[in-house]
């Protein structure tokens, strides 16, 4: 018997596989099917085969193969539900501050031309300031 155990993740359930060539073997597998697939529907759970009939056994392990990949598809799934709930919660992040630096790069524009005209005053003030004390020459 061949049994193959997987666990995606450490919060995952475990999906256990179990091949044999010997025919009795898939019947007490077949037993221990819904613990394989837990999270698997019961209307989808593989149906235990005719151990008589090898179409029976081979579709029953095709179902079981198929169980298999719909559950890492379905993990699979959830990771990048995962993955695409940060990157939009990155994206707000990155609003927050581009909107931010927006702001700051206005104010920085304002805040620079209150300044140009500052100088330009404190300029003229100055020279103001250095003829009312020169006595005139004239």
């Amino acid at each position: 018997m061949i049994t193959s155990t997987r666990r995606v993740s450490p919060d995952a359930p475990e999906v256990r596989i179990s091949f044999s060539l010997d025919p009795t073997s898939d019947a007490r597998d077949a037993d221990d099917i819904v613990q394989t697939f837990p999270d698997l529907e019961q209307r989808l759970q593989p149906v235990s085969p005719c151990v008589s009939l090898k179409e029976s056994v081979h579709v029953y392990k095709e179902h079981c193969r198929m169980a298999t990949e719909y559950h890492q598809v379905k993990h699979d799934i959830a990771a990048l539900e995962e993955r695409k709930c940060q990157l939009l919660a990155e994206l707000v992040e990155d609003q927050k501050v581009a909107a931010e630096i927006s702001r700051l790069e206005d104010e920085f524009r304002r805040l620079s031309e209150e300044n140009r005209t500052l100088v330009t005053t404190h300029g003229e003030r100055s020279r103001q300031l250095q003829r009312l004390r020169r006595p005139d020459s004239s």
